[in-house]
């Protein structure tokens, strides 16, 4: 039977490379239940101890400010751990001492490791841990996540807090005579009526009086007579205030807050042994990095960097997966005789997965960089550099990277940029960017828009590429604009973020964070795209042609026989090639794009395009594939399009204003479904992804038809 205990800290306070020490390989990740919030448990088993350790939400305050906060502290009440291990950055003891005040106030034992200690060293600062842990009457230990100095010493202090077991009373702060006093009123209102809820009285009122939405709702809930009684105490105490001090009641609990912290550590805790002012490395290292000038350029060299590193290194293992599920293929061609069974495995089955595992190296690589740029702490440098601009539309500068992962460069994928907008605290701006990263261009894309650049734009290729990526952020960043100014209306989310020192990643944190995200890629990503392909399959099959029509081409086929060999044999291909046809266009798949094409004449869409269209919302490859089907040349390599691209060209109901329009469309269109499902899990809620499909579409066609119309008439020159 093992103990449970809680690690928790301010973002970027070595919390995870602490956990990774302690649970090694022991460790599982999952979401905690109702939400996409991330949550990592494992087993520490050492010196005859042992515990489960779960690794919280970073947080930098137990007022409900994000859902991850939330989910922390529901977490710290509901499940009540045997202990926390607070994990605070030495260099910056006050700060981080912040949310320990805040959980000693909410009477949960607490142990307090003194991580980076060695970092604080060489910035010239020394703490005397002994002192703090007696000044605040909890076990004080400092380590070094990084390399595992004093984990062992931090698990024995853990494990004597346990065995001791004596409940420690909630912390009592004074935050002044006059919240005090109201502090005193609200709860004694709380214990007179007897709320039903599991945290202490007093500290329910502070969260009050802090407007926490979840406990103002909670309490609305509970009991609305007491609600409106603390409501009131509240406002009076907040016009008081204003009144004679010029602020509001949060700043003043914040400003006592800090000035209790600073008690502590004035009594001998912190000294200085360097002068305060000089740069340190990471100073130097953002004097030039975050430069206004210089810093833009950097960032695009990084992330080139990082595109030219995965698909440079993944070229070899996606290679080899493709061989192997060529192979199996072939394998399966050989030994099952034809019809719907062998269709259903090479078709549904063995290209379904295989289309999605091959993506598995490019993923793994991509992770793999972006956990370099993590735990680095360059990746706050980005989001720091483009917040200004991302801001004016609504977004945050935690949503640059999941724009570049879903394809601001192209080439990437939505997939792990939807994953990546768990990095972003404000659920609106998170939600915002959740429904425009399938704007980017992922790698899905480019089959399609070098089929068409290729046939139609073959002497200004660069330009129209570029013009393409272009288009995509200009559109994600006024769809944002628009979401943000409509359905997804409200305040922006301030965007505080602190800059953490520079770190070399260790390979073990980069290795287990590689192979989390890659993990759930596949177990997400994978069953999800077998099932579609084999519905698409399904689609494309049934019901096939009926008896009249597939003895007239039987007859065609014997008609022949008495001519010579290679014009038989030519004349069978071209056969065959309209018998596929035809039964493309009899399928369930060939009348919807039949049937489409009442709408979609006004973008210059055909019923061939319509079908590829519809296969593009499996997946975006399929687009080519299933165009080339529906011209009678069987199976299209979307790396091989030359033949594909002579007919789109030849063919008197495409030309450049058609090819552009199918750009535009194949840009905004609805994301894969597997996208789809992943921004319905994220968001929270399967309308989010029913409402991308319907909202992306909608833009994709106006712009389509607007580019076929205004260019047909002639006002672009073509």
């Amino acid at each position: 039977m093992s103990t449970t205990i809680a690690l928790a800290g301010n973002p970027n306070s070595g919390k995870t490379t602490l956990f990774n020490a302690l649970t090694g390989a022991r460790q599982h990740v999952g979401n905690y239940p109702g939400v996409t919030v991330e949550r990592k448990e494992g087993f520490y088993v050492e010196n005859g101890l042992r515990f489960k350790v779960i690794d919280l939400p970073g947080m930098y305050s137990l007022t409900a400010y994000s859902l991850e906060e939330v989910v922390a502290r529901n977490f710290l009440v509901q499940e009540k751990p045997a202990v926390i291990v607070n994990i605070l950055d030495a260099s910056n003891l006050e700060r981080n001492l912040y949310l320990t005040v805040q959980f000693m106030e909410l009477g949960i034992p607490v142990c307090i490791a003194l991580n980076m200690i060695d970092a604080a060293q060489k910035r010239g600062i020394q703490i005397d841990a002994d002192k703090l842990a007696g000044l605040m009457g909890v076990p004080v230990v400092a380590t070094v996540a990084r390399s595992g100095q004093g984990t062992a010493e931090l698990m024995q202090a853990t494990g004597r807090m346990i065995e001791t077991g004596e409940p420690k009373a909630p912390l009592v702060i004074s935050y002044g005579e006059d919240i005090d006093e109201a502090l005193a009123e609200m709860e004694q209102e709380i214990s007179a009526l007897a709320v039903d809820s599991e945290f202490p009285a007093r500290w329910l009122a502070l969260k009050f009086l802090e407007n926490d939405e979840q406990i103002l709702e909670m309490c609305k809930t509970a009991d609305p007579a007491l609600s409106v009684k603390l409501e009131k105490i509240k406002e009076r105490l907040a016009r008081h205030i204003a009144g004679t001090m010029d602020t509001c009641t949060e700043a003043v609990i914040a400003d006592h807050r800090y000035g209790y912290i600073k008690a502590l550590v004035r009594q001998g805790v912190v000294s200085h042994h360097q002068d305060q002012d000089r740069l340190f490395i990471s100073d130097r290292i953002d004097r030039v990095v975050t430069n206004r000038f210089a810093g833009p350029l950097i960032m695009i060299a990084v992330i080139m960097g990082l595109y030219h590193f995965t698909f440079t290194y993944s070229g070899l293992p996606v290679a080899w997966l493709e061989g192997l599920f060529g192979w199996l293929g072939g394998l399966t061609e050989a030994a099952l005789p034809d019809g719907l069974l062998k269709s259903l495995i090479v078709s549904g089955v063995i290209d379904g997965a295989g289309g999605v595992l091959g993506f598995t190296p490019i993923i793994m690589f991509m992770f793999f960089g972006i956990a370099i740029l993590e735990d680095s702490g360059y990746l706050a440098r980005v989001a720091f550099m483009l917040d200004r601009v991302f801001r004016s539309f609504g977004l945050h500068g935690s949503s640059v990277m999941p724009f570049i992962i879903s394809g601001g460069i192209a080439g990437g994928c939505v997939v792990p940029g939807v994953m990546a907008t768990r990095t972003i605290k404000s659920p609106r701006e998170r939600l915002a960017t959740l429904l425009t990263a399938p704007f980017m261009n992922c790698g899905a894309k480019l089959p399609v828009f070098a089929l068409l650049v290729g046939a139609f734009f073959a002497e200004n290729e660069a330009r129209v590429m570029l013009l393409i990526t272009l288009i995509a952020w200009s559109g994600a960043l006024l769809s944002a604009k628009l979401l943000r100014s409509t359905v997804i209306r409200g305040e922006s989310t301030p965007f505080v973020m602190e800059l953490p020192p520079y770190r070399l990643p260790t390979f073990r944190g980069l290795l287990i964070h590689t192979w989390e995200r890659t993990w759930q890629y596949v177990k997400k990503a994978g069953t999800i795209i077998l099932a579609i392909s084999i519905v698409l399959w399904a689609l494309m099959t049934f019901p096939g042609l009926p008896d009249s029509q597939l003895e007239a081409f039987e007859q065609q086929r014997e008609s022949l026989h008495a001519a010579a060999v290679d014009a038989v044999e030519a004349e069978l291909l071209l056969i065959d090639a309209k018998e596929a046809e035809a039964a493309l266009r009899h399928s369930i798949a060939g009348r919807i794009g039949t049937a489409m094409e009442r709408v979609s004449y006004l973008a210059g869409f055909d019923w061939r395009t319509n079908i590829a269209l519809v296969g593009g919302f499996a997946a975006k490859e399929v687009v080519v594939s299933t165009l080339g089907t529906a011209y009678s040349l069987g199976e299209v390599d979307p790396e091989q399009t030359g033949s594909l691209s002579a007919t789109l060209a030849s063919d008197p109901n495409w030309n450049p204003v058609v090819a552009f329009a199918l750009i535009v469309f194949t840009i905004f269109y609805a994301p894969c479904f597997v996208a789809v499902v992943c921004i319905a899990r994220e968001a929270g809620s399967w309308k989010w992804g029913a409402f991308s499909i319907i909202f992306n579409t909608v833009i994709a066609f106006g712009l389509a038809v607007l580019v076929y119309q205004l260019g047909s008439s002639g006002i672009f020159g073509a």
